[in-house]
Protein backbone atom coordinates (compact mmCIF):
# COMPACT_ATOMS: atom_id res chain seq x y z
CA UNK A 1 0.00 0.00 0.00
CA UNK A 2 0.97 3.74 -0.75
CA UNK A 3 0.88 4.02 2.96
CA UNK A 4 3.98 1.93 3.74
CA UNK A 5 6.63 3.30 1.26
CA UNK A 6 9.16 5.05 2.87
CA UNK A 7 9.06 8.89 2.64
CA UNK A 8 11.72 11.06 0.78
CA UNK A 9 13.38 11.80 4.21
CA UNK A 10 13.76 8.12 5.59
CA UNK A 11 14.68 7.20 1.72
CA UNK A 12 17.88 9.88 2.08
CA UNK A 13 18.69 8.70 5.61
CA UNK A 14 18.72 5.45 4.96
CA UNK A 15 20.71 5.78 1.73
CA UNK A 16 23.40 8.00 3.77
CA UNK A 17 23.72 5.55 5.91
CA UNK A 18 24.59 2.79 3.34
CA UNK A 19 26.60 5.24 1.29
CA UNK A 20 28.66 6.11 4.13
CA UNK A 21 28.96 2.36 5.30
CA UNK A 22 29.79 1.69 1.49
CA UNK A 23 33.00 3.94 1.37
CA UNK A 24 33.85 2.72 5.02
CA UNK A 25 34.37 -0.82 3.83
CA UNK A 26 36.45 -0.16 0.71
CA UNK A 27 38.78 2.87 1.93
CA UNK A 28 41.63 0.60 1.55
CA UNK A 29 40.68 1.14 -1.88
CA UNK A 30 40.37 5.05 -1.94
CA UNK A 31 43.72 4.95 -0.64
CA UNK A 32 44.93 4.16 -3.82
CA UNK A 33 46.66 7.54 -5.23
CA UNK A 34 44.46 8.56 -8.12
CA UNK A 35 41.38 6.45 -7.44
CA UNK A 36 38.31 8.48 -6.85
CA UNK A 37 34.21 8.23 -5.95
CA UNK A 38 32.95 9.33 -9.51
CA UNK A 39 29.52 9.23 -10.56
CA UNK A 40 25.67 10.08 -9.31
CA UNK A 41 27.23 10.41 -5.62
CA UNK A 42 29.68 12.99 -6.06
CA UNK A 43 26.92 15.77 -5.89
CA UNK A 44 26.10 14.22 -2.08
CA UNK A 45 29.22 14.28 -1.17
CA UNK A 46 29.68 17.72 -2.17
CA UNK A 47 26.73 18.58 -0.20
CA UNK A 48 27.49 19.89 3.75
CA UNK A 49 27.99 16.77 5.92
CA UNK A 50 27.40 14.40 2.45
CA UNK A 51 23.99 15.03 3.28
CA UNK A 52 22.98 13.47 0.36
CA UNK A 53 19.77 14.52 -0.44
CA UNK A 54 20.06 15.46 -4.31
CA UNK A 55 20.69 11.47 -5.37
CA UNK A 56 19.56 8.09 -4.24
CA UNK A 57 20.91 5.26 -5.93
CA UNK A 58 21.62 1.63 -5.42
CA UNK A 59 25.68 1.77 -6.11
CA UNK A 60 28.95 3.51 -5.66
CA UNK A 61 31.05 3.80 -9.17
CA UNK A 62 34.58 3.94 -8.14
CA UNK A 63 37.11 4.97 -11.07
CA UNK A 64 40.55 3.07 -10.98
CA UNK A 65 43.73 4.48 -13.03
CA UNK A 66 44.55 1.81 -14.98
CA UNK A 67 48.28 2.56 -13.80
CA UNK A 68 47.18 2.03 -10.52
CA UNK A 69 45.12 -1.63 -10.92
CA UNK A 70 47.45 -4.30 -9.04
CA UNK A 71 47.26 -1.88 -6.35
CA UNK A 72 43.64 -1.45 -6.82
CA UNK A 73 44.03 -5.22 -6.41
CA UNK A 74 46.04 -5.53 -3.36
CA UNK A 75 43.85 -3.28 -1.52
CA UNK A 76 40.59 -5.47 -2.20
CA UNK A 77 42.00 -8.02 -0.19
CA UNK A 78 41.35 -6.05 2.83
CA UNK A 79 37.64 -5.10 1.98
CA UNK A 80 34.82 -7.06 4.33
CA UNK A 81 31.11 -6.77 3.25
CA UNK A 82 31.44 -6.67 -0.44
CA UNK A 83 32.51 -9.95 -3.03
CA UNK A 84 33.11 -9.82 -6.64
CA UNK A 85 30.12 -10.94 -8.48
CA UNK A 86 30.91 -13.82 -10.48
CA UNK A 87 29.27 -12.93 -13.77
CA UNK A 88 30.82 -9.79 -13.74
CA UNK A 89 34.31 -9.42 -11.51
CA UNK A 90 34.31 -5.52 -11.47
CA UNK A 91 30.96 -5.27 -9.46
CA UNK A 92 31.36 -6.02 -6.03
CA UNK A 93 27.98 -7.08 -4.56
CA UNK A 94 26.98 -6.39 -0.60
CA UNK A 95 27.32 -9.59 1.81
CA UNK A 96 26.39 -7.31 4.70
CA UNK A 97 23.23 -5.15 5.13
CA UNK A 98 23.57 -1.18 5.08
CA UNK A 99 26.37 -1.82 2.11
CA UNK A 100 25.45 -1.40 -1.74
CA UNK A 101 26.76 -2.20 -4.42
CA UNK A 102 30.72 -0.85 -6.13
CA UNK A 103 31.13 -0.52 -9.73
CA UNK A 104 34.60 -0.20 -11.00
CA UNK A 105 35.23 0.97 -13.92
CA UNK A 106 38.88 2.48 -15.48
CA UNK A 107 39.98 5.62 -16.12
CA UNK A 108 42.96 6.89 -18.50
CA UNK A 109 43.99 10.71 -18.44
CA UNK A 110 45.99 9.66 -22.11
CA UNK A 111 42.57 9.10 -23.89
CA UNK A 112 42.79 10.69 -27.33
CA UNK A 113 39.26 10.00 -28.18
CA UNK A 114 36.55 10.85 -25.11
CA UNK A 115 33.86 9.01 -26.97
CA UNK A 116 35.60 5.86 -27.10
CA UNK A 117 36.20 2.68 -24.62
CA UNK A 118 37.72 -0.19 -24.26
CA UNK A 119 38.31 -3.23 -22.20
CA UNK A 120 41.36 -4.06 -20.28
CA UNK A 121 41.24 -8.18 -19.16
CA UNK A 122 41.91 -9.31 -15.79
CA UNK A 123 40.93 -12.63 -13.82
CA UNK A 124 40.39 -10.38 -10.58
CA UNK A 125 39.01 -7.31 -12.15
CA UNK A 126 38.53 -6.83 -15.71
CA UNK A 127 38.00 -3.40 -16.35
CA UNK A 128 35.74 -1.12 -18.65
CA UNK A 129 37.72 1.94 -19.26
CA UNK A 130 35.37 4.62 -20.96
CA UNK A 131 37.24 7.47 -22.74
CA UNK A 132 35.23 10.14 -20.99
CA UNK A 133 36.53 9.92 -17.95
CA UNK A 134 39.95 10.95 -18.93
CA UNK A 135 37.96 14.37 -18.61
CA UNK A 136 38.20 13.90 -14.71
CA UNK A 137 40.87 15.47 -12.60
CA UNK A 138 41.79 14.86 -8.71
CA UNK A 139 40.06 17.56 -6.42
CA UNK A 140 39.96 17.92 -2.46
CA UNK A 141 39.67 15.20 -0.59
CA UNK A 142 36.51 14.95 1.47
CA UNK A 143 36.44 14.87 5.26
CA UNK A 144 33.08 12.93 6.34
CA UNK A 145 32.95 10.64 9.82
CA UNK A 146 36.65 9.96 9.45
CA UNK A 147 36.81 8.67 6.22
CA UNK A 148 39.07 10.51 3.39
CA UNK A 149 36.89 10.49 0.27
CA UNK A 150 38.81 11.38 -3.39
CA UNK A 151 35.88 12.91 -5.84
CA UNK A 152 36.75 14.17 -9.21
CA UNK A 153 36.04 17.95 -9.57
CA UNK A 154 32.92 19.22 -10.46
CA UNK A 155 33.51 20.94 -13.62
CA UNK A 156 35.01 17.63 -15.57
CA UNK A 157 32.13 15.11 -14.31
CA UNK A 158 29.48 17.37 -15.48
CA UNK A 159 31.20 17.23 -18.84
CA UNK A 160 31.43 13.82 -18.37
CA UNK A 161 28.03 12.88 -17.87
CA UNK A 162 26.96 14.97 -20.79
CA UNK A 163 29.47 13.30 -23.37
CA UNK A 164 29.06 9.83 -21.91
CA UNK A 165 26.31 8.35 -24.43
CA UNK A 166 24.10 6.01 -22.88
CA UNK A 167 20.62 5.01 -23.54
CA UNK A 168 17.13 4.72 -21.79
CA UNK A 169 16.99 5.20 -18.19
CA UNK A 170 20.61 5.30 -17.68
CA UNK A 171 21.15 8.38 -19.85
CA UNK A 172 18.23 9.99 -18.18
CA UNK A 173 19.73 9.80 -14.52
CA UNK A 174 23.36 10.78 -15.98
CA UNK A 175 21.31 14.20 -17.10
CA UNK A 176 19.82 14.38 -13.73
CA UNK A 177 23.05 13.72 -12.06
CA UNK A 178 24.27 17.12 -14.08
CA UNK A 179 21.00 18.95 -12.60
CA UNK A 180 22.48 17.71 -9.35
CA UNK A 181 26.11 19.33 -9.82
CA UNK A 182 24.99 22.32 -10.81
CA UNK A 183 23.00 22.58 -7.56
CA UNK A 184 26.56 22.24 -5.49
CA UNK A 185 28.99 23.69 -7.98
CA UNK A 186 30.43 27.45 -7.25
CA UNK A 187 31.83 30.32 -9.03
CA UNK A 188 34.99 28.89 -9.51
CA UNK A 189 33.82 25.37 -10.85
CA UNK A 190 31.97 27.14 -13.15
CA UNK A 191 34.95 29.02 -14.97
CA UNK A 192 37.13 25.94 -15.13
CA UNK A 193 34.08 24.37 -16.75
CA UNK A 194 34.06 27.19 -19.38
CA UNK A 195 37.88 26.53 -19.64
CA UNK A 196 37.41 22.73 -19.83
CA UNK A 197 34.32 23.30 -22.52
CA UNK A 198 36.83 25.24 -24.60
CA UNK A 199 39.21 22.38 -24.40
CA UNK A 200 36.79 20.02 -26.42
CA UNK A 201 36.97 19.72 -29.88
CA UNK A 202 34.05 21.53 -31.83
CA UNK A 203 31.90 18.10 -32.19
CA UNK A 204 31.70 17.30 -28.80
CA UNK A 205 31.15 20.93 -28.06
CA UNK A 206 28.07 20.32 -29.82
CA UNK A 207 27.03 17.15 -28.23
CA UNK A 208 27.48 19.18 -24.99
CA UNK A 209 24.86 21.74 -25.80
CA UNK A 210 22.29 19.34 -27.38
CA UNK A 211 22.24 17.16 -24.01
CA UNK A 212 21.74 20.11 -21.86
CA UNK A 213 19.48 21.07 -24.62
CA UNK A 214 17.44 17.82 -23.99
CA UNK A 215 17.68 18.32 -20.30
CA UNK A 216 16.10 22.00 -20.16
CA UNK A 217 13.65 20.04 -21.41
CA UNK A 218 12.97 17.62 -19.05
CA UNK A 219 9.18 17.29 -17.97
CA UNK A 220 9.95 15.38 -14.92
CA UNK A 221 12.95 13.99 -12.88
CA UNK A 222 12.89 10.36 -11.82
CA UNK A 223 12.84 8.50 -8.31
CA UNK A 224 15.44 9.18 -5.90
CA UNK A 225 16.85 11.98 -8.64
CA UNK A 226 16.69 15.40 -8.54
CA UNK A 227 13.76 16.97 -10.19
CA UNK A 228 14.96 19.15 -13.48
CA UNK A 229 12.40 21.58 -13.34
CA UNK A 230 13.14 24.11 -10.19
CA UNK A 231 16.49 24.40 -11.65
CA UNK A 232 15.69 25.30 -15.39
CA UNK A 233 17.33 28.37 -14.90
CA UNK A 234 20.37 27.49 -13.83
CA UNK A 235 20.28 25.38 -16.83
CA UNK A 236 19.54 27.50 -19.20
CA UNK A 237 22.05 29.84 -17.98
CA UNK A 238 24.68 27.65 -19.11
CA UNK A 239 23.27 26.76 -21.87
CA UNK A 240 23.14 30.25 -23.47
CA UNK A 241 26.69 30.55 -21.62
CA UNK A 242 27.72 27.83 -24.02
CA UNK A 243 26.07 28.66 -27.03
CA UNK A 244 27.78 31.97 -27.01
CA UNK A 245 31.19 30.26 -26.57
CA UNK A 246 30.41 27.96 -29.22
CA UNK A 247 29.73 30.67 -31.93
CA UNK A 248 33.04 32.36 -30.82
CA UNK A 249 35.66 29.26 -30.90
CA UNK A 250 33.74 27.92 -34.09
Amino acid sequence: MAGHQPDRYTQVVEFRTKLISTLKAIQSVLDVPGVMVIGSEVPNLLQPEAASTLVVSQDVDIGVPVKRIEEVKTALQEVVGLEPSEEEPSVWLPSLPDIIEVNFVGMDPDVDDPTGAFVIEDARLPLLVFGALSLLREGPAVAIEGLEIPLPRPAGLLLEKLLTERVAEKGVRDLLVVVGLLVVMVEADHEELVEDYLGLPAELRYAVRSNLTILSLMQQGMDGMPDPRPHRGRIAELLIRFEALGAEAE
